[in-house]
């Protein structure tokens, strides 16, 4: 779904992401929006915990566009992969996706998903944990699964809404749709503060 910010009618919602998995996911609450490439530095800072980065990009790229359309409602979020403390981030390659998941074979990673929601002079924002036990994985499973999925641009290298669930030995989330990159739970909770309820006609909603 997308509209113009010009058009007369148009609800005021924006998606600060380039992510089709965010896409996928905010469409389900059937509200119009656009998406816009928030170009924020996703780079960590230092002695950055893999949480604290998920929450200060989350921020940052919300108000990056709230910044420009002030009048709109500016949905940000980020996911930081997080084993043992060590951010991982996109692997950007099968080889590198291969690498990745050898090493978190057999062992936990905690996805942290921040959502940040900017509307006038207020801002909400909470994050998500979900807790991805891995089972033990051979060389010839992750080739396979990194060949029919493709996870080159997913943190962890695993897309757990697809095959990627076949990786797991146990998954707990109070979100379900939180690993796939954008806690909808705490979005439409945020949404609602922000007078936009997914369960009300919005069709002639104008920008504020």
């Amino acid at each position: 779904m997308s509209f113009c910010l010009k058009e007369p009618g148009a609800v005021s919602l924006i998606l600060a992401s380039t992510s089709r998995y965010r896409k996928d996911l905010l469409e389900r609450l059937r509200i119009p929006f656009c998406c816009m490439p928030p170009e924020v530095d996703e780079s960590p800072l230092p002695d950055e915990s893999p949480a604290e980065m998920a929450w200060r990009l989350a921020i940052e790229k919300s108000r990056a566009i709230h910044s420009r359309f002030p009048g709109h409602i500016v949905i940000g979020s980020d996911q930081v992969a997080d084993w043992q403390g060590q951010a991982l981030g996109k692997p950007g390659s099968a080889q590198a996706a291969c690498e990745q998941l050898a090493k978190i074979s057999g062992q936990t990673v905690v996805f942290h998903t921040a959502v940040s929601v900017c509307f006038a002079d207020q801002q909400w924002t909470a994050c998500t944990k979900t807790i991805c036990v891995f089972r033990m994985l051979d060389d010839e499973a992750i080739r396979r699964y990194v060949q029919l999925d493709n996870p080159i641009d997913t943190a962890g290298s695993a897309k757990a809404e697809s095959l990627g669930i076949a990786l797991m030995e146990s998954m707990q989330s109070e979100d379900p749709t939180a690993i796939i990159g954008l806690p909808m739970i705490a979005l439409t909770t945020m949404l609602r503060q922000a007078r936009l309820d997914p369960l009300k006609d919005h069709t002639n909603r104008k920008p504020s």
